[in-house]
C-alpha cells in the first residue's frame, strides 16, 4: 500500500488527531538536514544503480518519517499541539 493510498484511508476514515502526512514529509525534506539511505546488494552481478538509488530515497524517506515521527510525538506530549 502507497503513501497516497494510506492518506486517502486515513482521510476517508475521518482521523484528525495530530499525525504526520506526506505532504508534512515532503517539506521536511527539503529543510536542509541530511539523512541517509542506504542500498545494497549480495552479489555485485545484480548491481543496478537506478534500482540502488530508489531503494536509497526510501530508505532516507523511512528514516524522515521516524524522526518527524518522534518530534511530533514530543509536541503532543508538551502541549504544543
Amino acid at each position: 500500500m502507497s503513501e497516497k493510498d494510506i492518506e486517502k484511508e486515513i482521510q476517508d476514515k475521518n482521523l484528525n488527531a495530530p499525525r504526520l502526512t506526506p505532504a508534512l514529509i515532503d517539506a521536511a525534506i527539503v529543510n536542509g538536514f541530511t539523512v541517509h539511505g542506504e542500498a545494497g546488494v549480495v552479489s555485485k552481478a545484480n548491481f543496478n544503480e537506478e534500482i540502488g538509488r530508489k531503494i536509497s530515497k526510501e530508505n532516507a524517506r523511512s528514516k524522515v518519517w521516524e524522526l518527524e515521527g518522534y518530534l511530533l510525538q514530543q509536541k503532543v506530549f508538551e502541549g504544543k499541539v
